[in-house]
């Protein structure tokens, strides 16, 4: 439909939104065509043809058909952004179709004309009570609702104001013919369907005009590029459809009773058009949030590899890196239920279904985290090494070891440090929190065999991020256990405020990870202000005995001295267990149970690296907390080996 300035009530009236259904479904046609041929391309032809032939005739036919696979998904995505787009405009011009039609029907009932501009005539009715003759009819003009000149049914009166009125110098509302009000009525539906009318229409063909396919047969960077810039285009028009259609204001558990309600036709529409809002939609099935986010991926890679800034090329790293990973296979199966460049990036990787999963585990990273190429190659290792290791623990139970990297955890910039981001700051953990427990609620509601054992488990600065979602009333949403390893702390000051009993708390903390042994807020003021009293000490007194250079050796060694000294006092004055970010979770006091972890090297050995805070997940450098955390994961926490708190 093409609704040019000159379209008119009549055509709006006659317009068969089937027929734009229609249209949308030959599209829908077409993109499940291009899917099947992709399918059938990447499997049967390449697939067995590199299974079967090595030589360079093979590899170089197999080289054809991935360009040709790369085509097909090109055509499969792009007409499945028209289908959404027609699909969305039908919908969205059914409300104010059905109001023109109703108010034609009120104005043909009540015997008023409505004229080809959508003015209405109305009869002569009522009666003067001077001279018994019936008032004269007129005809009125609609108010669209719009406030200025471009409303047809406002008029300047003698002081220049625009005011609703039937004609130039006519009282709005002061006729004394009974019809006149009606009329108005009427002329005012018609007016305000067709501002409606016209307002989706310019959206919608503002996104189609802009799905046009480039010349060739290569796709590449920038043929993604342009198609993300299309997606975005119908999302942005299609906003109003998508409030209305999906359960975007609703619970994981109602979005899940929406999904399960749908045809798989409209599953299949809502994957190929709107991919990044599915993908990231807690409380869809795992199976599709897959489906669409490898999409929406490839979508967000096409738009940052056109743009140069280090933020960007930063995140297509990181992009990239989980690509290779999705595109390498293997067991357990890697399900993408998150992906998005807003803040510093999201992703959320699991290994393993957790919708048919008998364990769950979700792990928070903390600090420095961030999608880019050291989150793929390096943080989401960390949760394949969970789930290898909860399946070597027990092969008879299916396990999904999940990186949910779904907030902005903090980054040590002097920016974040000055708008309160940083890590001696709870504002990110406490952004995270909500969203960590909606994805947990998420994971429930999809779940198809009843009750998984689910496992919290938050790292450094995540674990503060855990802490507070765990402590939000009903606390984490389905978990079982929570698992807290580098941890500064939970913002708790007992592990039995984490709502799931003590009991089912565990704590891992290297005794070289200098994260868990923090300094309170009282040792760092006292270390703060004894290092600058003992600094200026020190200056002054350096430079009385041997001058500029002495004032800088005396101002270094007092604010050292001073430094230790004022930490001293305030830590002889507080609890040993009190941490920056409340009880020590390793602690007596804390009252979780301490599993054992090797000490790590410290920060001189390491050379500033504090891999004893970095490598609780690693079975090749801390095997003894790797396998802690796999049997808490896989419900056998009477195995684990257990180390005395602090």
């Amino acid at each position: 439909m093409a609704t040019e300035p000159g379209l008119t009530w009549q055509r709006f009236r006659d317009l068969k939104l089937s027929e734009l259904t229609d249209a949308a479904d030959g599209w829908r046609a077409a993109s499940a065509f291009a899917d099947a041929a992709r399918e059938r391309v990447d499997g049967d032809m390449g697939g067995r043809l590199t299974k079967t032939q090595d030589s360079e005739s093979a590899r170089a036919a197999v080289k054809r058909l991935k360009r040709l696979s790369a085509n097909y998904h090109y055509i499969r995505t792009e007409t499945g952004l028209v289908r959404g787009a027609l699909d969305g405009l039908a919908t969205e011009l059914g409300a104010p179709q059905r109001r023109l039609r109703d108010a034609l029907d009120d104005a043909a009932s009540l015997g008023y004309t409505v004229n080809d501009s959508g003015s209405i005539d109305y009869p002569a009715g009522g009666k003067n009570d001077l001279t018994g003759d019936p008032h004269p009819g007129g005809s009125v003009v609609g108010n669209n609702g719009l406030i200025g000149a471009g409303n047809p049914g406002l008029y300047r009166d003698a002081n220049g104001m625009l005011d609703p009125a039937p004609a130039p110098g006519t009282p709005a509302l002061k006729s004394p013919n009974p019809h006149r009000a009606k009329a108005q009525d009427v002329a005012d539906r018609l007016a305000h369907a067709m501002r409606e009318a016209h307002e989706i229409d310019a959206r919608y063909s503002s996104a189609l005009h802009k799905l046009k396919a480039a010349p060739g047969l290569t796709v590449d960077t920038r043929t993604w590029a342009d198609v993300g810039s299309d997606a975005d285009a119908v999302s942005q028009a299609a906003q109003n459809y998508l409030e209305k259609q999906l359960p975007l204001d609703k619970s994981p558990a109602e979005r899940k009773e929406w999904w399960d309600h749908l045809s798989q036709e409209q599953r299949d529409e809502y994957l190929s058009a709107f991919p990044g809002v599915i993908g990231n939609l807690d409380g869809i099935p795992a199976t599709a949030r897959d489906e669409a986010n490898r999409e929406n991926l490839q979508l967000l890679i096409g738009q940052l590899g056109v743009k140069h800034d280090d933020a960007s090329r930063e995140m297509l790293g990181g992009l990239k890196g989980i690509q290779e990973k999705l595109e390498e296979g293997g067991e357990p199966p890697t399900y993408l239920l998150g992906i998005g460049d807003e803040g510093n990036g999201r992703a959320i990787i699991a290994y393993g279904n957790p919708d048919t999963a008998d364990n769950v585990s979700a792990y928070v990273p903390g600090l420095g985290t961030k999608l880019d190429a050291d989150f793929a190659g390096g943080t989401v290792n960390r949760a394949l090494q969970t789930a290898l290791g909860a399946h070597h623990v027990d092969q008879s139970s299916r396990t999904s070891s999940i990186v949910w990297l779904g907030y902005d955890a903090p980054q040590t910039t002097p920016g974040d440090l000055a708008s309160g981001k940083s890590v001696m700051f709870t504002n990110d953990a406490e952004a995270g929190a909500p969203d960590y427990n909606a994805f947990m609620a998420g994971i429930s509601a999809t779940h198809e065999g009843g009750n998984p054992h689910v496992t919290a488990i938050g790292h450094s600065y995540g674990s503060l991020t855990v802490g507070l979602a765990a402590q939000e009333k009903g606390g984490i949403p389905g978990a079982d256990d929570i698992i807290l390893v580098g941890s500064p702390g939970t913002g708790a000051d007992n592990a039995q405020d984490l709502n799931v009993g003590k009991d089912h708390v565990y704590v891992g903390a290297a005794d070289n990870d200098i994260v868990t042994k923090l300094p309170n807020h009282a040792e760092a003021s006292g270390m703060a202000s004894g290092a600058v009293g003992g600094g200026s000490a020190g200056f002054v007194l350096g430079a009385g005995m041997a001058g500029p250079p002495g004032a800088l050796f005396g101002g270094g060694v007092g604010a050292l001295v001073g430094g230790i000294a004022g930490y001293n006092a305030q830590d002889a004055q507080t609890d040993p267990s009190e941490h920056w970010f409340g009880t020590d979770p390793a602690s007596e006091s804390f009252g979780a149970t301490r599993f054992m972890v090797d000490d790590g090297a410290t920060i001189i050995e390491d050379r500033g690296k504090m891999s004893a805070h970095s490598n609780y997940f690693n079975p090749d450098e801390d095997q003894e907390s790797a396998d802690n955390i796999a049997k808490i994961v896989a419900g056998k926490s009477e195995e684990i080996k257990l180390e005395t708190p602090r």
